[in-house]
């Protein structure tokens, strides 16, 4: 699924005044098509180490896949809930801003999954995200 810079904007009105945004995330699409989320790494998103805390990574990881299916199933009339996260940390974070890229795998009827890859200023590999969502009815 390719997505688009308008659609990018709409996600980020979709965050005002949410986690999102006291987060400091901001939606992007990348050459190739995919979603993507910026976050910076500060006192809003470190652990007292000084280390990107592992949970605004998931933040970021969820945030980042539950959007990117909204946009997708919205038109439908149809909304969209995370019911599974699973993240491994893998390098340390201590400034800068990371950046998440998402990969559907799986658009089914009643889920979707996420292949969510967090990479650092240097284009390292810092976290490796897989998300399933449950595709719901809009209330």
């Amino acid at each position: 699924m390719a997505f688009t810079a308008q659609q990018a904007e709409q996600a980020n009105a979709l965050g005002e005044q949410t986690l999102v945004s006291h987060l400091g995330i901001l939606f992007i699409v990348d050459k190739s098509g995919h979603l993507c989320a910026t976050m910076p790494v500060d006192r809003r998103t470190v652990q007292p180490m000084g280390l990107l805390h592992g949970g605004a990574t998931a933040a970021l990881a969820e945030t980042l896949g539950s959007v990117g299916s909204a946009l997708i199933v919205g038109a439908a009339g149809k909304d969209t809930v995370g019911i599974e996260l699973n993240v491994n940390h893998l390098k340390g974070v201590r400034s800068g801003v990371v950046t998440a890229t998402g990969e559907l795998l799986h658009a089914g009827r009643t889920t979707h999954v996420w292949d969510i890859k967090v990479r650092n200023e240097a284009g390292e590999l810092c976290a490796i995200c897989r998300l399933t969502n449950l595709i719901i009815e809009r209330r």
